[in-house]
């Protein structure tokens, strides 16, 4: 459970600084941030780890503990996620 809610807490913190820090407008609530956040930890986790790249920090933020690396890495990770999805969803003009 302590898990759980370790997981919400870092992709709370990490999808309000994603959006934060990303420039431009995006859209979703607290929900979405939170996803985000945890996938952003996800990706910029494993990014880290195959880059070499701080790999304690990476490996933190993948498994979700709490650290100013793991949240680097989960920001990080949520704003490639923000680009990624403006890619996606962008319309063509």
């Amino acid at each position: 459970m302590g898990n759980i809610i370790a997981w919400l807490v870092l992709g709370l913190i990490a999808g309000a600084l994603a959006k934060l820090f990303y420039p431009g407008t995006q859209g979703g609530g607290i929900l979405s941030t939170i996803v985000l956040g945890i996938l952003g930890a996800v990706v910029g986790g494993y990014l880290g780890q195959a880059l070499h790249i701080g790999s304690s920090s990476a490996a933190a933020a993948s498994v979700g503990a709490f650290s100013l690396g793991s949240i680097l890495f989960a920001v990080l990770g949520a704003m490639l996620l923000i680009f990624i999805w403006g890619l996606v969803t962008r319309r063509a003009v």
